[in-house]
């Protein structure tokens, strides 16, 4: 299920969606044809990157640039047909990338896809062959700012997760703005962590992780779940986490023209009237619990909006002397080990966050697929 599956959520009729189509193909053309008249070759790291660099921030810019100015019943069914595309093409593509299986299932009415290596599946390992063991369990959250996106927008990267960390990944299909706001998305967020545990996913054995708006979201659920005493997870994994929805750093207006997101980040529908300042949405204003808070993996760009807030998020887990392993790229923009994954900067990435994994991860030799 996506967001124009549910039954309260409005979509456009077949004509307006094939315009909005349309429409986007024409925005993104018309952005890219603007990159060689800029200088696409100059950058941080070698000239291939540098000018997948330019190209992908071009492109994503003028995406990002068109959706948020659409009606939300035209991006939603815009999104839908986007997710059966991607449904096409992804699966068989991880399939022979990464030897990685798309399931679909449904954790305390929450749905959502799990990506398993094949090698860890009944499915495709007889029983005279020996089955990879699951190393741990990852929930992800996916990004989108809260109000867009879908779990299967992103499986190629969870998969890349799948394939390096050696856990199973859970992408959960959490409820979004404006629909449905705050704290819609962290009560989803929530119900699926309580169902791994009642599945027997040990915490130990499990990673809380998301990026941008996912990730502010992982931070928000890590803070919820010491409210209602659930207990921590074994470690977080942030990519370019939205920790500060007050929007108030100098990065956010000295980068917007280095940064993949449009300079007017929307935020209220989610907050749907709860202060941007309030620390159950910005983490950057709490006060982690150095005995609860989890080891923290953390990874930015230099170029991006949200640079300076994620620094203070870091620096504030520092001082109350939670773990930390932060990375932040220089010349990189928002997510980029995501949108860049064959970038030298996402790859240290992966390396660091392989290693992060597997030191807190406890292992657990007799694990299996978690139905």
């Amino acid at each position: 299920m996506v967001m124009a599956d549910r039954p309260e959520v409005e979509t456009a009729s077949g004509p307006v969606t094939a315009l909005t189509l349309v429409g986007l193909a024409d925005g993104m053309l018309n952005g890219l044809a603007r990159v060689p008249f800029r200088r696409f070759w100059n950058g941080p790291s070698g000239l291939l990157d540098n000018v997948g660099q330019s190209v992908t921030r071009q492109a994503v810019r003028s995406f990002m640039g068109y959706i948020v100015g659409l009606p939300i019943e035209e991006f939603r069914s815009m999104e839908k047909v986007l997710d059966d595309l991607c449904r096409v093409v992804i699966p068989p593509f991880i399939h022979l990338t990464d030897d990685v299986e798309v399931t679909d299932d449904e954790i305390n009415g929450v749905p959502g896809l799990w990506l398993r290596s094949r090698a860890s599946s009944d499915e495709f390992v007889d029983d005279d062959q020996r089955k990879t063991a699951i190393d741990g369990t990852i929930l992800y959250l996916h990004g989108g700012g809260y109000i867009g996106t879908t779990p299967m927008m992103y499986s190629a990267f969870a998969a890349s997760l799948v394939s390096g960390t050696g856990c199973e990944v859970f992408i959960a299909d959490y409820r979004m703005a404006p629909e449905f706001p705050f704290p819609a998305g962290v009560h989803d967020a929530a119900d699926v962590y309580r169902g791994l545990l009642e599945r027997g996913v040990d915490a130990d054995h499990l990673v809380i992780a998301g990026d941008s708006g996912g990730g502010g979201l992982a931070t928000s659920l890590a803070g919820y779940l010491r409210e209602v005493g659930l207990p921590r997870p074994a470690a977080v994994a942030l990519f370019s986490p939205e920790v500060d929805l007050d929007m108030d750093h100098p990065s956010i207006t000295e980068n917007a023209s280095t940064d993949i997101l449009p300079w007017n980040v929307p935020v209220t529908p989610y907050l749907h009237g709860v202060q941007p300042d309030d620390k159950r949405v910005s983490m950057v204003y709490a006060e982690p619990d150095d005995e609860w808070f989890p080891p923290t993996f953390v990874c930015w760009g230099a170029d991006e909006m949200f640079r300076d807030p994620i620094r203070d998020f870091v620096a504030s887990l520092e001082k109350a002397g939670i773990e930390v392993t932060a990375l932040e790229e220089r010349g990189m923009f928002h997510v980029f080990p995501i949108l860049m994954p064959w970038a030298e900067s996402s790859h240290e990435v992966y390396r660091t966050l392989n290693e992060f994994v597997g030191r807190h991860v406890a292992s657990d030799p007799e694990a299996t697929p978690t139905h």
